[in-house]
C-alpha cells in the first residue's frame, strides 16, 4: 500500500516538473528577446580619413565678356532692317537703314557750295594773276597785288571747308546705314521698323559674344586673404585656383573657367571684391544674367580626418559626437573641428579612422546604451564633398544635445 501510495506520488511530481518545464524555456527566450529588444537601433558610418580639397563658393552671375549697345551716329525714321532678333551677326555686317532723303539733300546742297566757292576761288586766282602781271609793268600798285592775293587765300579757305562739309555730308549719308561694330548674338530687344532713332540716344540692340562668357562673383576682404595669389595666378607665375560653377538647376557646367579679373579695391559700400573669371562656352550653355554658384578650390589636406555634419554635436561650449564602443555601447567622443568640406566637417583631434560614429538615431541616444547598429555607407547617406543631398530631419541634433 505505502509503494503504491509512493508511487503515485512520484507520478504526480513528474507531471508536475513536465507541466512546469515549457514555462521555464519560454521564460528564459522571453528574457533574450528582451534584452535584444532594449538595444538602440542607430546607423553608424566609418569614420573617412582621405586627402579633402578646401572650397569656397560664392554666389555669382554670368555676363557677356564684350557687350555693346548698337546706337546711329545720324537720326532719322528706321526704314528696313536687316536682321532678326537672336540672329548670329558678322562684324561689318548691316542691320538697319535710316530714312536718307535729308541727307541726300545735304550732300547736293554741300556740293553746290562747293562748286560755287571753288568757281568765286577760280576767278579770284585769275585776277591776281593779271594785277601781277600789270605790277611788272607798273601799272597798278603793289597794295592792290597784296589786296588781291588776300582776297584768293580767303576764297581757298572757303572752299576748303565747303569740301569738308560735302565730306561731312557724306559721312551722314553713308551713316543712314547702320552696321554692326563686332560679331556676336544680338538680343531680342531690336527696335522695330519705323522706330525714329535719335543719334546717340537710341539705343538699336544689344550685341555680345556667346564664347567665352565671363562669370562675376565677391569675395570678402578675408576671403581674398585666402585666396591672396589670386593676381600672381593671374599672371601665371601662382598656384592655379580652380574654378567651377554649379548651375541653378543643380547641375555642375562641365568646362571649367579661370580668374582672369579682378577689381584693383574693395567696393566702400560692401567691402566685397569683384573677381571675373573666364569660362568657355562652346554650346552656348551659359547665357549673360544667369546665376550660378562659383566653387573656388585652391588646396588639399592630405589624409583628413572627415566626419559627416549630421553626427556631430554641442552641448554649451563642448562639441562631441557619439561613436560605437569596443563593448558595443554609446561613447560620447569630445572633438576639435576644422573647416567644412560639403557634407563633412575635417576633424582636428578626438577621432581616429578607426572609430565608428553614429548618423542617424541621436534623437534619443545617450552614453552608455546599448546599440544594435547598422553600418552605412557615404553614398547610402547621400554624403559628399559637394553638399548633403538627403532629407534631414533637424529635431535629430537638437533633441540629442539636450540629453
Amino acid at each position: 500500500m505505502f509503494f503504491t501510495k509512493n508511487k503515485k506520488l512520484k507520478a504526480l511530481l513528474l507531471a508536475a516538473a513536465l507541466a512546469t518545464s515549457p514555462v521555464f524555456i519560454a521564460g528564459c527566450g522571453s528574457s533574450q528577446q528582451a534584452a535584444q529588444s532594449k538595444a538602440t537601433q542607430v546607423k553608424a558610418m566609418q569614420v573617412l580619413q582621405t586627402d579633402a580639397p578646401i572650397s569656397s563658393e560664392y554666389a555669382g552671375q554670368v555676363v557677356g565678356k564684350d557687350e555693346v549697345k548698337v546706337q546711329s551716329k545720324v537720326s532719322g525714321k528706321i526704314v528696313e532692317k536687316y536682321f532678326h532678333g537672336g540672329d548670329h551677326v558678322d562684324a561689318g555686317q548691316p542691320l538697319y537703314r535710316l530714312d536718307s532723303r535729308q541727307y541726300e539733300s545735304a550732300v547736293l546742297q554741300a556740293q553746290a557750295n562747293l562748286a560755287q566757292s571753288q568757281a568765286t576761288l577760280s576767278n579770284a586766282e585769275t585776277d591776281l594773276y593779271r594785277d601781277q602781271s600789270l605790277l611788272a609793268a607798273d601799272a597798278i600798285s603793289e597794295q592792290t597785288v597784296t589786296t588781291q592775293q588776300a582776297n584768293v587765300n580767303a576764297y581757298a579757305a572757303a572752299a576748303a571747308a565747303n569740301q569738308a562739309l560735302v565730306q561731312k555730308a557724306q559721312q551722314d549719308l553713308d551713316d543712314t546705314v547702320v552696321y554692326a561694330p563686332m560679331s556676336g548674338q544680338v538680343s531680342v530687344d531690336d527696335v522695330a521698323v519705323g522706330t525714329f532713332a535719335t543719334a546717340g540716344n537710341t539705343n538699336l540692340v544689344t550685341i555680345g559674344t556667346v564664347d567665352p562668357v565671363f562669370v562675376q562673383f565677391s569675395i570678402s576682404e578675408a576671403e581674398y586673404l585666402k585666396f591672396r595669389n589670386i593676381q600672381a595666378m593671374q599672371s601665371g607665375s601662382g598656384d592655379a585656383i580652380n574654378v567651377s560653377v554649379k548651375l541653378s538647376d543643380g547641375t555642375t557646367y562641365p568646362l571649367d573657367g579661370r580668374i582672369v579679373q579682378a577689381d584693383r579695391a574693395l567696393a566702400q559700400n560692401t567691402g566685397t571684391l569683384t573677381i571675373k573669371a573666364l569660362f568657355p562656352n562652346p554650346n552656348g550653355l551659359l547665357l549673360p544674367g544667369m546665376f550660378a554658384r562659383v566653387k573656388l578650390t585652391s588646396e588639399t589636406i592630405p589624409n583628413a580626418i572627415l566626419v559627416p555634419q549630421r553626427a556631430v554635436q554641442q552641448l554649451l561650449d563642448k562639441t562631441f559626437v557619439m561613436v560605437v564602443g569596443e563593448d558595443g555601447k554609446s561613447e560620447a567622443r569630445s572633438i576639435e573641428l576644422g573647416q567644412q568640406i560639403g557634407s563633412y566637417y575635417v576633424v582636428k583631434s578626438g577621432l581616429s579612422a578607426s572609430d565608428k560614429v553614429v548618423v542617424e538615431g541621436l534623437s534619443s541616444l545617450t552614453e552608455g546604451k546599448d546599440l544594435a547598429v547598422t553600418m552605412v555607407t557615404p553614398e547610402e547617406m547621400g554624403f559628399s564633398f559637394e553638399e548633403d543631398t538627403t532629407p534631414y530631419d533637424t529635431m535629430t541634433n537638437s533633441d540629442s544635445s539636450s540629453n
